[in-house]
């Protein structure tokens, strides 16, 4: 008995192998990057009792007809916006000081398909509870339209003022949307929908695949956080609706974390964004406000929208464009740190042209396996002659980019291969010395509460500890 068991046990073994061998050779062939493809093989080959099933959760995205299905979506909302004034109206928000900045900003104007608008106000809403009475304030004065679309929403304090806000306001008789993730709010419960729907409310969840094939794949989240009250207020930033985006919720609170509001003409690209991600969930299209007037000054901003079935890398893209834009600072501040080479090359190369490269990193996880290969790409930017800072109060979540003395970039993109290839994300660059001297206050601020990491610290880490960052990383990819 005990010899067929172990005969068994070797076939089993046999079988296991032989899958893993198969799906090294599916992932060679569908993997989207060459790194992500040979980290998956290389799994598959020599562990394949550990990794065949996270390959079947995390590594089987059936890219090409996903990407298929989502252009062919996006197109028919095109296409159905078409019979109206709406992208023509955007032509009046243009101003004679784009000429500079456009040569600049060129390759993030082509890259997001959204135009560089002028006439615009952007005011920082830093940490949780500013940034939520003004969404709530906002929305609670609604009268035509309220369209809101998060990552995250919990059935927790914060998220019932959110669904008892919304249920007001479409008693009020406010047409009101509200898109989550289906991955992201996987703990949502269901009678949390149900009762915004019984309400008036219309719910979907943002799921990127259908059918039960398909049920465990958890690949391209959309990673947005989008609200805006009719077409005149707009809110993006790293806030998901939760109580530990309010700093209530140990061992990470004290959260740090940053939104923006919005207002002017670029509302109009805010819009399309979360309209072309309800089409997707609905087939049908929110109603979308413009501005009535143009306010008399401003600043100008771009909105650049990425996700994975943009003909290019749009996210890492943006985040190499900023980078090779910078002449004299560059401070980005992200949750996690774990860049593609063209990322790490920008900002080796940024060292050498003389900028001032700070990262601002959390110094505790959230995501421990992420946090390691994170720590590993530290050491390799502190050797380039990156300065790192570690957050010390309590984690810092938001996703902040500052360059030179008036460009900034805020909204929900992360310095990972997840942003960068997997999610959909949404970031509004500003051009403004006012607001990009506002952004370097609150900066300075979060690097007063910081330590700066020193090389030498890499000796205090175990062997054991360097072998874990070192798998890390070669994880990294498929992170």
């Amino acid at each position: 008995m005990e010899h067929d068991s172990v005969v068994l046990l070797g076939y089993l073994y046999a079988l296991l192998q032989g899958l893993g061998v198969l799906a090294a050779g599916h992932a060679v062939m569908k993997v989207r990057t060459a790194q992500g493809a040979l980290a998956w093989a290389i799994a598959l080959v020599f562990m394949p009792v550990l990794t065949l099933l996270p390959y079947l959760v995390f590594g089987r995205n059936r890219f090409d007809s996903y990407v298929r299905s989502r252009r062919e979506a996006d197109l028919a909302m095109q296409q159905a916006l078409a019979a109206s004034d709406w992208r023509p109206w955007v032509e009046k928000a243009k101003s004679a000081e784009m000429a500079s900045a456009a040569e600049r900003l060129n390759a993030v104007t082509r890259l997001a398909h959204m135009p560089l608008l002028a006439h615009n106000q952007v005011r920082l809403l830093v940490n949780g509870e500013a940034t939520f009475a003004a969404i709530f304030a906002a929305i609670a004065a609604a009268r035509k339209v309220v369209l809101v679309q998060f990552f995250i929403v919990h059935d927790d304090a914060l998220g019932r003022r959110l669904q008892q806000l919304l249920l007001e306001r479409a008693a009020a008789g406010v047409a009101v949307y509200l898109l989550y993730d289906s991955v992201g709010s996987h703990a949502l419960p269901a009678d949390y929908s149900d009762t915004l729907r019984a309400g008036g409310v219309n719910v979907h969840a943002f799921a990127t695949r259908r059918g039960l094939r398909n049920r465990y794949q958890l690949n391209f989240r959309n990673h947005r956080k989008i609200v805006v009250v009719d077409g005149r207020l707009g809110y993006l930033g790293g806030h998901n609706v939760g109580d530990e985006y309010l700093g209530r919720k140990p061992p990470l609170a004290p959260w740090r974390d940053t939104h923006i509001e919005v207002s002017g003409p670029v509302l109009t690209c805010l819009q399309e964004s979360f309209a072309e991600d309800w089409f997707w969930a609905s087939r049908d299209i929110p109603p979308l406000l413009m501005p009535e007037d143009l306010a008399a000054d401003g600043m100008l901003c771009q909105l650049a929208t990425s996700g994975p079935a943009d003909a290019q890398e749009t996210c890492s893209l943006f985040f190499v464009t900023l980078i090779n834009a910078a002449r004299q600072r560059l401070w980005i501040s992200s949750p996690y740190f774990v860049p593609d080479e063209a990322v790490l090359g920008a900002l080796r190369l940024a060292v050498l042209r003389g900028v001032e490269v700070r990262i601002l990193l959390p110094s505790r996880p959230d995501h421990r396996i992420v946090y390691a290969a994170s720590n590993q790409y530290a050491e390799d930017a502190l050797k380039a002659g990156v300065a790192i800072y570690r957050y010390q109060p309590g984690f810092v979540h938001q996703k902040v980019v500052l360059v030179d003395q008036d460009i900034a970039a805020i909204g929900s993109a992360n310095l990972d291969n997840r942003s960068f290839r997997l999610n959909f994300e949404v970031m509004l660059l500003t051009i403004d010395a006012g607001f990009a001297a506002q952004v370097e206050e609150m900066l300075l601020e979060d690097f007063a509460h910081s330590a700066e990491q020193a090389y030498t610290a890499r000796y205090q880490v175990s062997h054991l500890q360097r072998l874990g960052m070192r798998v890390a990383r070669l994880l990294s990819p498929i992170l």
